[in-house]
């Protein structure tokens, strides 16, 4: 099972993550099409939690439905395992990056499954060109009212949580000078980015509508939002970060996120008023947060005004801080959180490295071996 699905009694009672990763050759590090790879996963035989994708040099892992951050951990262990097992039988390995540091699309090929067909000739080159993975993390909610109410109420925390993750500065070879260049890469897609305002479960389905009689998705589970509900299972999916490259920050971000779910949906349930920045100003914000990551300013939730990147994320945590020490949560978090400010995002890292040998294959070696360290 995909996410955190099953019956929930309360929001943010289970978690579940989703990580999509690159497959490369092990000597090169060179983006590999895995046609095996991806036969396997269509047809089960990759691993219980494996997936296939839509390009053929990419596969997807899924945790089952997890309640402690401990259980969480474990599943992450186990599903990043089975996609290392399921590409080394095909003489590959696996890259946790959400760009690859010097492959190109042009060494993809499309998945020859009837979904990602269907996507090729719907969105023709922009599904050609998808060479970006990403990082979804499911948080359980009751009911679709509560999903819009959480959805509606995350979109300014959105850009922080992003900063905290990048782990895409190179694309097609080239530095972009972004922490997240997936955030901008994505953007270009009709169906994605922050979603505006709902307003509640009526209207959610009311757009939706709409956008399967505009011809541009062909159901709710094509919705790319940054973080939309679920069209699969009964929970809230953050799909915003880039992948993880080590355990601990995905971790970390998925606690994060669980955490917000349950503040919000217990706003929403006492009746607080929906915030309701501008769209363009949430759209700046999480460009800024894309572009910088932590080693810049980023847009405060609250007060929607720049602020230093470590304040900004102070801030959110203080918003949360109550939360996770009532869930036993709050000591992981700052061990978590104390580990990233120490060793930086993924796209830090991948930048040091890169001054410092001018080789992007040692750059891309790192993140095979940062990604299968924690496995």
């Amino acid at each position: 099972m995909t996410g955190a699905g099953g019956t929930v009694a309360r929001p943010g009672a289970t978690v579940g993550v989703e990580e999509e990763f690159h497959l490369v050759d092990p000597v090169t590090f060179a983006l590999t099409p895995g046609p095996t790879v991806a036969a396997a996963a269509i047809e089960g035989r990759a691993g219980a939690h494996v997936h296939p994708e839509i390009v053929t040099t990419q596969v997807e892992t899924s945790t089952g439905v997890c309640t402690t951050l401990a259980e969480l951990r474990a599943a992450l262990l186990a599903t990043r395992a089975e996609a290392a097992a399921a590409a080394a039988r095909a003489g590959l390995a696996v890259l946790a990056a959400s760009t690859h540091p010097f492959g190109s699309w042009r060494e993809q090929r499309v998945t020859p499954a009837p979904r990602y067909e269907a996507m090729v000739a719907r969105w023709a080159h922009l599904a050609r060109q998808q060479d970006i993975c990403g990082c979804h993390v499911h948080v359980g909610v009751p009911d679709l009212g509560t999903a819009v109410a959480v959805v509606d109420r995350s979109r300014p925390y959105l850009p922080v949580l992003l900063a905290m993750t990048g782990s895409s500065p190179f694309h097609e070879g080239v530095d972009t000078g972004y922490e997240s260049f997936r955030t901008p890469w994505w953007s270009r897609w009709p169906n994605a980015g922050p979603p505006e305002l709902l307003g509640g479960a009526e209207r959610y389905r009311a757009v939706v509508d709409g956008l399967v009689r505009s011809g541009v998705v062909e159901d709710a589970s094509h919705l790319y939002w940054d973080v939309r509900p679920s069209a699969r299972w009964p929970t809230v999916e953050f799909r915003l970060a880039d992948v993880c490259t080590d355990l601990d920050a995905a971790v970390l971000h998925a606690a994060l996120v669980r955490s917000l779910v349950r503040v919000l949906a217990g706003r929403a349930e006492a009746g607080e008023p929906v915030p309701d920045p501008r769209p363009e100003l949430l759209r700046a914000a999480r460009w800024r947060a894309a572009r910088d990551g932590l080693s810049g300013e980023l847009v405060d939730p609250v007060r929607g005004e720049p602020a230093p990147a470590r304040a900004a994320v102070d801030g959110l945590v203080a918003e949360l801080a109550d939360d996770l020490r009532a869930h036993a949560e709050e000591a992981e978090v700052a061990r978590l959180l104390d580990r990233l400010w120490q060793r930086g995002t993924s796209a830090a890292r991948q930048r040091r490295t890169w001054t410092a040998t001018g080789d992007p294959r040692a750059v891309a070696a790192q993140l095979v071996r940062e990604g299968a360290v924690e496995a």
